[in-house]
């Protein structure tokens, strides 16, 4: 079985790869230099090049504040991109995992956490452009395909929050974090696996949407302490504060939980507790940033 990776440069790209390669399976990723997902063209070229049976798009155009201003481009990447893949799939019955995201949700449930049919609502550019991607992907290949919406994702590789706290934590004595925003903490090298193991069994039986994030749920501010005290620094360094401190072009989801029904009805593992996987991540993540 043929595997192909589109954005293969990105965090969740390179895990993917990795994760797959260590599986023994034969995988080739495309980084946006070697693939621009914007046009048919190129992608249906890298299909006849590649053959794959397998299509894990990780290619995004991730920048949540700057789609406030350029979401033209942001539906290119996002929704565009997705919908060319989809075709390209179809055309060579491929099956596809196309990453999504939590943002498709409006971010004000408060009681539980978002199931995986819940109405999409985006408050965003972002979350509109990736919305589309979903419905497009699903459009094209109703049967034959996967959207995996994560959230919150931190890795060893690419900038990320967690990083952000362990160059923090090292530069001051005390760091302000926001406390009113809710969600999962998810290793990239978590998600890469989920996808690993999914990619295999999607077809008639077995397809739609699922959410790939890490069981358990904190605010950025406890996110945050956890990170101190996993690297033996006082958590106490860590001070809460509001979402009002920090005004952004894109408004920052209040809640975004997600459910993980799908996984257990597949009969597959529920994902892991974000505890566990920040502190299996962070010694690789503080390994790769002094290297």
């Amino acid at each position: 079985m043929k595997w192909l990776v589109t954005g293969a440069g990105g965090m969740l790209g390179r895990d993917t790869v990795a994760a797959l390669t260590r599986r023994g399976e034969d995988v080739t990723g495309l980084d946006h230099a070697a693939l621009d997902i914007t046009r048919q063209e190129p992608v249906d070229e890298a299909f006849a090049a590649h053959r794959p049976d397998l299509v894990v798009n990780c290619a995004a155009y991730t920048a949540v504040d700057d789609a406030e201003s350029d979401e033209e481009r942001a539906l290119l990447v996002n929704a565009e991109g997705p919908r060319h893949i989809a075709r390209a799939c179809a055309a060579t019955g491929a099956r596809l995992l196309h990453v999504s995201t939590d943002y498709v949700f409006s971010g004000r449930a408060r009681t539980a956490p978002y199931p995986e049919d819940h109405p999409p609502a985006p408050r965003t550019a972002y979350g509109r452009t990736k919305l589309a991607g979903e419905q497009a992907v699903l459009a094209v290949l109703p049967e034959t395909s996967a959207v995996v919406r994560t959230a919150w994702l931190y890795g060893v590789h690419g900038r990320s929050f967690v990083r952000t706290m362990l160059d923090l934590e090292a530069r001051r004595d005390t760091v302000d974090v926001v406390d009113d925003q809710r969600g999962q903490p998810t290793w990239s090298a978590d998600v890469a696996e989920h996808l690993a193991v999914l990619g295999p069994l999607i077809g008639p039986g077995l397809h739609g949407v699922f959410h790939a994030t890490s069981s358990g749920e904190a605010t950025w501010y406890e996110l945050a302490r956890a990170v101190f005290d996993g690297v033996g620094a006082d958590p106490d360094r860590v001070r809460p504060t509001s979402s009002a401190a920090y005004p952004r072009p894109a408004p920052r989801p209040a809640y975004s939980v997600l459910a993980h029904h799908r996984w257990q009805e597949a009969g597959l593992p529920r994902p892991r507790d974000w505890r566990d996987a920040l502190h299996e991540a962070l010694p690789l993540i503080r390994k790769e940033s002094s290297s």
